[in-house]
């Protein structure tokens, strides 16, 4: 209680308003905030809810700068990206590939494969039920196309019947031999008969023409006279017959004469025969589809050719290498653009370029053993030509599952491949 106030009132506390700003209770300096201030609270309570609402739907949606941040820390983006990186939990990405990734890049798995991808070896068309008599090569040998690298046990068999064939072939080049030698003799024969033929016949002309003038002269008989006649007339009659056997040889060449045509057809249908039984004969031979290295061997002789193949081929004197990319990021990516391939099999850094991009969107097949990972993805697959030093390095590696970088900015601004 104060001094100035009075004893029997009560000590009721009362502002004092100082007109300069400044509000003072009765009992001390106490501060009272404005009612502006006042109105304000509730909504600063909710900035600590709209901060943590952001952050989470910032994790969900990813923009560019979390994506890179991503990148940046190793991590992998949720399910809610819409342009994930397709990084396998159990593939470390180096650091040095890291410290340079660029938000523009594009990451995707990748298959280390042989140019041509590889070329499975199988059995010949026709094979049946032959089986495997013996493998004539090895895991890492380098082959020529055509080469044979095994033979089935159906080639004893395929060979008898190449020789049948082959020995019918000189049956009928020795028939047709006789029978140009046949045709060459009667030919003579018919010519040198009708010579002798007309020889007669002039002879019994002759006769025929002494005895009429004979008969006449009243020297030779009747009889004389009618058996010149008739000797005559037979010898007429075999002059024909000698021209018309010698008009059955049309023309003096052989080849055209019908006996030696039907030799040479005959001849001809054995040849046929021959080279059907030696093409059969390939049924037991499996030769290399290309040029390249055997990178696996499937059977062994006694096992019947499996369909998949006896082995495996490629051509690893040069190496590439598939990616998937994601439908979305396709855009980015040109013909020409350099890429980035790692993996901890083979602890360095594999340098290649774009070479060809797929037309086709398919489902993801490179995946991971993730049990989250996206196994509907659809992707583009993107053909990356190693460089010599590192599609050397890749030869041993065929199948690899690894990780490429592509960087996109370089086709972007020298306009490679567009």
């Amino acid at each position: 209680m104060t001094k100035d106030q009075p004893t029997g009132d009560k000590a009721l506390p009362m502002q004092v308003i100082d007109h300069a700003g400044t509000a003072q209770s009765a009992g001390g300096a106490a501060h009272i905030p404005p009612r502006g201030v006042l109105r304000k609270l509730p909504f600063l309570l909710l900035v600590p809810a709209l901060l943590f609402t952001g952050a989470v739907i910032g994790l969900y949606i990813q923009p560019p700068g979390v994506q890179k941040f991503f990148a940046l820390a190793g991590l992998q983006p949720g399910g809610g990206s819409s342009a994930p990186f397709a990084l396998p939990p159990d593939v470390e990405v180096p650091q040095e590939m890291l410290d340079t990734m660029q938000i523009s890049d594009v990451v995707g798995l990748a298959r280390i494969m042989p140019q041509g991808d590889i070329s499975p070896v199988a059995a010949p068309w026709g094979a049946g039920d032959a089986r495997i008599s013996e493998v004539l090569v090895r895991v890492g040998d380098a082959l020529e196309k055509g080469q044979v690298v095994a033979r089935l046990d159906n080639l004893a068999q395929l060979e008898s019947a190449v020789q049948s064939a082959r020995a019918n072939v000189g049956v009928r080049e020795a028939g047709l031999l006789q029978v140009r030698q046949s045709v060459r003799n009667s030919l003579a024969e018919a010519r040198a008969a009708l010579e002798q033929a007309e020889a007669a016949a002039e002879v019994a002309r002759t006769d025929r023409a002494r005895s009429e003038e004979l008969f006449s002269r009243g020297v030779a008989t009747q009889a004389a006279l009618n058996t010149a006649i008739s000797v005559d007339r037979q010898a007429a009659q075999a002059v024909e017959k000698a021209r018309a056997t010698l008009s059955r040889y049309t023309s003096d060449d052989l080849d055209n004469q019908p006996d030696v045509i039907v030799a040479e057809r005959n001849l001809e249908a054995a040849q046929v025969d021959l080279e059907r039984a030696r093409r059969d004969l390939d049924r037991a031979r499996v030769v290399a589809p290309i040029s390249g290295v055997v990178l696996d061997i499937y059977a062994r002789p006694g096992e019947s050719p499996p369909k998949d193949g006896i082995m495996a081929m490629g051509d690893t004197s040069q190496m590439m290498a598939e990616v998937e990319v994601y439908q979305d990021r396709i855009a980015l990516v040109a013909v020409g653009q350099p890429v980035e391939i790692v993996s901890d099999a083979i602890g360095e850094t594999l340098i290649g370029v774009v070479e060809r991009i797929g037309l086709i969107v398919g489902r993801q097949e490179l995946v991971s053993n993730d049990t989250a990972a996206t196994l509907d993805a659809r992707v583009f697959d993107v053909l990356v030509r190693l460089d010599p030093n590192s599609s050397k390095i890749a030869a041993h590696y065929t199948n690899l599952e690894a990780l490429a970088r592509i960087d996109t900015r370089a086709g972007k601004q020298d306009g490679v491949g567009e």
